[in-house]
């Protein structure tokens, strides 16, 4: 209701306008303009040029959409955390997880160097998964800039850990694209197996687990990301133990 582009220009009462509407929310949406003009001690003239500059024809149709926007941040919950894990493990024994985790660490076992990468929430697990390895004596490197130099010409014989929800970001294809072509090899771990950077995996491990939204921004829980990034490091690991 409130772009930006649009409040960075709002003029000093209409700025305290905007900050009386947000703190006052659920009682302005019950306002008739008078009303609102009288608490604001701002005319109703003013107020009504606010709502157009916003994009609505009046006030009343102002508060419709406020109404609307309160509607939905009531509706808005995020799944339980135990529930979506129960079912990530059930399907973990059902399905046949060893047999991608041991292709992967095939990869990695013939690997010099690994390097993990993601973006955002990814970038944070990418960095964790290059210091597991490390803590189990492989040699690693993360990249959790999008706009990181072409890695693969960085890197001899080295396989590329990517780390991706939706496996549809850009900048992360982009780095799949450039250890393709340079002969690397390439393991992702996805919450799908349909998406653009499984296809360009040797080996893709996803994880299927509800996927989360808050408005713009992607909340789907990463535990079985950690759980699968250990399981191959410690698999890795196990293989040169007597």
């Amino acid at each position: 209701m409130f772009p930006y582009e649009i409040v960075s220009k709002f003029t000093e009462t209409e700025m305290h306008l905007y900050r009386y509407i947000m703190d006052n929310s659920e009682k302005v949406m019950y306002m008739r303009v008078r009303e609102l003009a009288d608490e604001t001690h701002v005319s109703a003239a003013s107020i009504v040029r606010f709502t157009r500059k916003l994009g609505y024809d009046g006030f009343s149709e102002f508060k419709v959409q406020l109404k609307q926007a309160s509607k939905e941040k009531t509706r808005t919950k995020t799944a339980d955390t135990i529930e979506v894990l129960e079912e990530f493990f059930e399907r973990t024994l059902r399905r046949d997880y060893d047999v991608s985790l041991d292709k992967a660490v095939d990869i990695i076992d013939d690997a010099q160097l690994v390097v993990f990468v993601g973006i955002g929430t990814s970038g944070i697990l990418a960095e964790y998964g290059s210091r597991f390895f490390s803590n189990l004596q492989k040699r690693t490197f993360y990249i959790k800039d999008p706009f990181y130099p072409n890695a693969a010409q960085q890197f001899d014989n080295a396989v590329m850990v990517i780390l991706s929800v939706s496996g549809e970001t850009p900048q992360v294809i982009l780095q799949a694209q450039n250890m393709k072509q340079y002969g690397s090899k390439i393991i992702s771990i996805t919450n799908s197996s349909k998406n653009t950077l499984a296809g360009l995996s040797d080996v893709n491990i996803p994880y299927f687990v509800t996927q989360e939204m808050i408005h713009e921004t992607n909340i789907t829980t990463q535990i079985p990301v950690l759980f699968l990034l250990e399981a191959m490091a410690k698999k890795t690991y196990n293989r040169h133990q007597i």
